[in-house]
């Protein structure tokens, strides 16, 4: 790349992270809910999908650098509850739910607002990463290469089998090593493909899945939204104009009612010339099913994967392979297996693990069917 690498210690000076928290989970009814969607819910033990991603901060970004966008005042509160050390004001809510591209554009525009120089570690909250050290690690290099020069970073996991759930990311060829851990210029993003082109990308070997994990500085996304998406930036510099202001809540309500429903993959990504890509192996997952969750849960010797939140109860008896997630309750199953079984106070859910991404088509019937109390 050629451009001069600076120190971790100089880069921190300038460092950001923006968590996007928005997202409401409808594979994963009924524990993920409008009031408790998924990011706030405790899926994996004690800490929230969101409480990790901010504990995942710790020691590489101050929590005064930290700011959640997310799409309600109650959402907003349920942050600050959860992360009392993130200052109130740095945590905004989206009036209108505008997809991916405003709230990762918004982020960086009130980051801009602070410091001219920022990077921003641009995080989801409802991804979950087991290898918090490597992913520092990792980012930390991200960071280097956006502060090195007009850089947009992708960070891309290592694909172990055709999926035709994720995003791909090919890398071209090798511009440097930083600490040691190869950067790619990045030739193209490719949606979510057919299983034919997921298997030809895992046999080629320079295909990488998508985490949709990004580091860039503040002004390098907004140079590219300016460029490749006119009508979201036009929206993101009235914002940052009136932010700071008496105007600003008036300002942001209107521009986001002016502003596309876009994905920041759209917007940027699939058109940006100036990216680079970093291969990881952090441990990343997109919790998006009940799937996903009893993958990554411990098990009993039969297979049985048990998650108690409150006083309940599991009995299984020539039971196999089982995901059981419950409160208060005794839960029993007898000569079944590969089932999701979820109980809640309210809602009770049982269907084929392999059918747990159908989940969201319950979701849409509880809709249609103006079930709202479910919702």
């Amino acid at each position: 790349m050629g451009e001069k690498i600076l120190k971790s210690k100089e880069i921190k000076q300038h460092l950001y992270a923006v968590i996007i928290c928005g997202g409401g989970g409808t594979r994963l009814w009924p524990r993920s809910r409008n009031r408790t969607p998924k990011q706030f819910s405790h899926l994996f033990g004690r800490d929230t999908l969101f409480q990790k991603t901010f504990n995942r901060l710790r020691g590489l970004v101050d929590p005064k650098n930290i700011l959640p966008v997310t799409v309600s005042k109650a959402y907003a509160k349920e942050i600050k509850k959860e992360a009392p050390a993130i200052p109130v004001r740095n945590i905004v809510w989206e009036p209108v739910r505008r997809n991916t591209a405003m709230a990762c554009g918004l982020g960086a525009v009130l980051v801009r607002k602070r410091d001219p120089q920022a990077v921003v570690i641009n995080l989801w909250a409802d991804h979950l990463i087991k290898k918090a050290e490597t992913f520092k690690r990792i980012e930390m290099v991200a960071a280097q290469a956006a502060f090195s020069g007009n850089h947009l970073v992708a960070i891309g996991i290592k694909p172990t089998r055709p999926h035709t759930g994720y995003g791909y990311l090919q890398a071209e060829k090798l511009v440097q090593k930083i600490e040691g851990i190869p950067i790619f210029k990045l030739a193209k993003f490719i949606e979510k493909p057919d299983l034919e082109r997921a298997q030809k990308f895992v046999a080629k070997g320079n295909y990488y899945w998508n985490t949709g994990l990004y580091v860039w500085s503040a002004n390098a996304l907004l140079s590219s939204l300016r460029v490749h998406a006119p009508a979201v930036y036009r929206s993101l510099a009235r914002i940052e104009k009136a932010w700071g202001t008496a105007r600003e809540g008036m300002v942001l309500k209107k521009a986001y009612e002016m502003a596309p429903d876009v994905s920041i993959d759209c917007a940027v990504s699939e058109k940006a010339k100036n990216f680079l890509m970093i291969p990881a192996q952090i441990g990343w997952h997109d919790v998006g099913d009940w799937g996903v969750i009893y993958d990554l849960s411990d098990k009993n010797k039969e297979g049985n994967a048990a998650i108690k939140h409150g006083k309940g109860e599991f009995i299984g008896i020539g039971a196999k392979n089982n995901l059981v997630q419950f409160d208060d309750r005794l839960v029993a199953l007898v000569g079944v297996e590969n089932l999701v079984v979820i109980d809640t106070a309210d809602a009770l859910l049982v269907c084929a693990r392999e059918k747990a991404q159908d989940v969201k088509k319950l979701v849409k019937h509880l809709k249609k069917t103006n079930k709202t109390q479910y919702l």
